[in-house]
C-alpha cells in the first residue's frame, strides 16, 4: 500500500517522457516553410461613405531626407511628474539607522558622507536632536566652524534641557571666536 504514490508518479514520469520524445526536433531534418499570410478582402464600402484612413493602403516609407529633423521621441505621450512631497516623510527606523551609519563614516573620516547621513536622519525625524549634535562634531572635524555653530544651535533649540548643554554652550563660544580670528586672515587673502 506504501509503494502505491511511486507506482503512479513512475508510470505518470513514463507517460510524460513519451510525450515529450514526439515532441523533440529533429536537428537534420529542415523546419517548414512558414505560410503565407492569409488575406481576406475588405467590406465594400459603400459609395456615399467617407473613406476612412483604415480603408486606404499602407504606404512604404520613402527614402529618408536628411533636412528633415526626426520627430521627438514619445511626443504623444507626456508622463506627469510625481507630486512633490509636502514635508520631510517621519520615519523613526530610518532616522536611527542613518545616524548608526554616519557615525560609522565619522569615526571612519569619511565627514562628507556622514553629513549625508545625519542630515537624512534629520529629515526622516525632525524632533530628534542628536543628528543635531553629531552634525555639528562633523563639522567641526571638518573645520567648518560656523556650519558647527548652526547645528549645534539647532540641538540646543531641540533639547534645551541636554545633560551636556552647557559643555555644547561652551563649544559654541569657542567656536564663535575661532571664527573671529578666522574672518581677518581671510579678508587679508
Amino acid at each position: 500500500m506504501k509503494r502505491l504514490p511511486y507506482i503512479v508518479f513512475g508510470v505518470l514520469l513514463l507517460a510524460g517522457a513519451r510525450s515529450l520524445c514526439a515532441q523533440q526536433v529533429n536537428p537534420r531534418v529542415p523546419p517548414p516553410p512558414p505560410a503565407p499570410p492569409v488575406e481576406t478582402p475588405a467590406a465594400p464600402q459603400p459609395v456615399d461613405a467617407p473613406a476612412t484612413a483604415a480603408a486606404q493602403p499602407p504606404q512604404l516609407p520613402g527614402p529618408i531626407d536628411p533636412t528633415i529633423p526626426p520627430p521627438p521621441p514619445y511626443a504623444e505621450v507626456t508622463p506627469e511628474p510625481p507630486p512633490a512631497p509636502s514635508g520631510p516623510a517621519f520615519d523613526p527606523l530610518h532616522a536611527e539607522r542613518s545616524i548608526t551609519i554616519g557615525t560609522f563614516y565619522m569615526r571612519k573620516g569619511a565627514y562628507d558622507a556622514a553629513i549625508d547621513r545625519f542630515v537624512e536622519a534629520s529629515n526622516y525625524q525632525p524632533s530628534l536632536a542628536a543628528p543635531w549634535k553629531l552634525l555639528g562634531e562633523t563639522y567641526e572635524k571638518k573645520r567648518e566652524y560656523a556650519k558647527a555653530v548652526e547645528s549645534y544651535n539647532k540641538y540646543l533649540q531641540i533639547s534645551p534641557r541636554a545633560p551636556d548643554a552647557a559643555r555644547i554652550n561652551k563649544v559654541i563660544s569657542d567656536l564663535a571666536e575661532k571664527i573671529a580670528q578666522e574672518s581677518p586672515k581671510k579678508a587679508e587673502r
